[in-house]
């Protein structure tokens, strides 16, 4: 029996339990919509712009740990999704963006809003330098096997986003219904690698045998839900634990031998342990700049110390330090193996007190030194005052999404997550205007759960048409904005290298400082917004907010108070080079003379 393509792609899609497709309409994507509005399984959330749909897909990916969909128009519809399918990609999310395409008939010849500058019947070309696989959809008998693939692709190995690009024309064509027989078949599900038993003894063994052993984890060791086994092993052998900014979540950030984030914003203390340490497991984390301190040598990590890398993805390993051991696994079944082999290796355990007690004194005196600002009644309010109060009222179970700035890397430094897949970061792309959208698709996902973003008034306003989203769809929200009138840390940035802030601050051209009132867009839109007006105001109007179960934003004057950041970024030494820093390089005394010596 024949059906139109597109009410077999919405049976295919009902099948494999996709509950939520985001979109925005278009010429070319109609078909799907009238096969979607017939389905009683599939619900469309319509948005305003289509990054604020990748975003939403990519927030209900993060919670679901499944692929989302997205769907989008060619042309502008398809680049305007390109950041948040990007932002997707560079933090390991499963997205199947599906997009439609000019007709199939009409390549090259200038139809509406087809891309051809230097290729016909090529746009989805845009999306191949960050996604897993592009496909262009050529005759409609393909679509079911495409289909399998796309979904089995973005969800195995390091996960990420696909895209299948589909002529208008294909979505209207019949076919006999026995083209997708084959997807009763496949499996939804792909088996992920552990370790070898011989690799896992090995790396047992170099930790047992390290003087300063550490573990250090990343954002796939949290996807992957490692919590419990990484907690094992680090108990038994008393190793202490670093994390980056994707990793927060992975083990509490009050866990005895938790140490804290690595890289630019960790702490000296943090990053000297990590420095110090003979023997690195780093598990799920890509080794990047920020997370690693520009990979100065002996910052953040040291080319003295043994590194063992497992990563889903082989391309990874060894990318950014030399490794001892390489392994692609899963890194939860990782975690449990290696635990397993120390447990043979060394079965009373190791017994480290001191680093136990030197990361409690540590984290105390830490606290103590924020206490006074995190107390401070001042208003603006302090960024410290706000995660203080923030985390007296939200749930420990609820889900925090950050941005761009203050939210996400003092969140990072000094905001305790306690429970793992509870705290989401925008972190490869660091894109604005990522938690402002992604906490519509998460409280889809998680509709039981408190949700809510905090974000900077720079990364809101790159996208307030989630507010539409909210009210058209019923998503009880609520967005944090705060609010110091500039890209803040781009302005503390650029202060501190120019000694001005020219381009980073809001402001009318008489210099006075300027926003929109954001609590009366908010109502504008339909949505229940305050301003707070005083520090002491806060914590009660984020508990309405929280109560409201209606979508809820409180504009929160702020004052532009830098992140800490002990860690060294290059971008600070391109802009004010220290004398030991030579070609982005930090050298050491007895180098910068052989290098000064070379020139003479």
């Amino acid at each position: 029996m024949k059906k139109l393509l597109s009410y077999q792609i919405v049976n295919y899609l009902e099948r494999r339990d996709v509950k939520y497709i985001f979109g925005l309409c278009g010429h070319t994507i109609i078909a799907m919509l009238d096969a979607l509005k017939q389905s009683e399984k599939i619900k469309f959330i319509s948005v305003r712009h289509e990054q604020i749909a990748a975003t939403a897909a990519d927030g209900y990916a993060r919670v679901t740990k499944k692929a989302a969909v997205v769907m989008t128009h060619l042309g502008p519809g398809l680049t305007n999704a390109v950041t948040g399918v990007a932002n997707a990609a560079l933090d390991s999310i499963p997205l199947v963006v599906i997009a439609g395409d000019v007709p199939s008939y009409y390549y090259g010849k200038h139809p509406h809003q087809e891309i051809n500058m230097h290729c016909d019947g090529s746009q989805y070309d845009i999306y191949k330098p960050f996604v897993k696989r592009a496909w262009r959809l050529d005759t409609p008998e393909l679509m079911p096997e495409i289909l399998d693939k796309a979904f089995r692709l973005a969800e195995s190995g390091r996960p990420g986003p696909v895209l299948i690009s589909v002529p208008m024309d294909m979505f209207s064509r019949e076919i006999d219904e026995i083209c997708f027989q084959r997807t009763y078949k496949d499996s939804k599900y792909t088996v992920k690698p552990s370790l070898a038993k011989e690799a896992a003894e090995e790396i047992a063994r170099m930790l047992i045998e390290a003087k300063n052993p550490l573990i250090h984890i990343g954002g796939q060791a949290v996807y992957y839900d490692s919590s419990k086994e990484l907690v094992e092993l680090a108990d038994f052998l008393d190793i202490p634990v670093t994390r980056t900014l994707m990793g927060q979540g992975g083990i509490s950030d009050t866990h005895p031998l938790l140490i804290g984030m690595t890289g630019f914003w960790g702490t000296d203390f943090v990053n000297g342990k990590s420095s110090g340490a003979d023997v690195i497991l780093a598990v799920g984390t890509r080794l990047t700049e920020a997370d690693s301190s520009s990979w100065y040598d002996g910052i953040t990590f040291s080319s003295k110390s043994k590194f063992i890398q497992i990563d889903m993805d082989e391309a990874e390993i060894g990318r950014n330090y030399p490794v001892e051991i390489g392994a692609v696994a899963d890194p939860k079944q990782a975690f449990k193996a290696i635990f397993e082999a120390a447990k043979k290796l060394k079965p009373e355990g190791k017994d480290r007190p001191e680093i136990r007690e030197e990361i409690k004194k540590y984290k105390s005196d830490f606290k103590k030194s924020n206490l006074e600002i995190s107390l401070d009644g001042r208003y603006p309010m302090t960024p410290q005052r706000i995660l203080k109060d923030v985390r007296e009222v939200f749930p420990d179970d609820g889900l925090i999404f950050t941005d761009v700035g203050w939210n996400k890397n003092g969140v990072g430094q000094q905001f305790d997550i306690t429970k793992p897949n509870t705290i989401f970061h925008p972190g490869g792309m660091a894109t604005m205007g990522f938690g402002s959208a992604a906490i519509l698709g998460a409280k889809l996902a998680s509709p039981d759960k408190k949700v809510m973003t905090l974000i900077g008034d720079g990364g809101f306003g790159t996208n307030p048409s989630v507010l539409a989203t909210a009210v058209e769809q019923n998503i009880p929200v609520v967005w944090i904005v705060m609010n110091n009138f500039a890209f803040g840390t781009i302005a503390g940035l650029e202060g501190s290298a120019f000694n001005h802030s020219f381009g980073t601050t809001f402001c009318t051209p008489d210099g006075s400082k300027y926003n929109p009132e954001w609590a009366e867009v908010a109502k504008a839109y339909g949505v229940k917004a305050k301003k707070i007006m005083s520090a002491d105001e806060f914590k009660e109007g984020l508990r309405e907010a929280l109560e409201s179960n209606e979508p809820y934003l409180l504009d929160v004057p702020m004052e532009n108070i830098p992140v800490p950041t002990d860690g060294l970024w290059n971008i600070n030494d391109i802009y004010k080079p220290k004398e030991n820093v030579i070609d982005g390089r930090l050298m050491s005394g007895e180098a910068i003379k052989s290098y000064h010596k070379s020139l003479i």
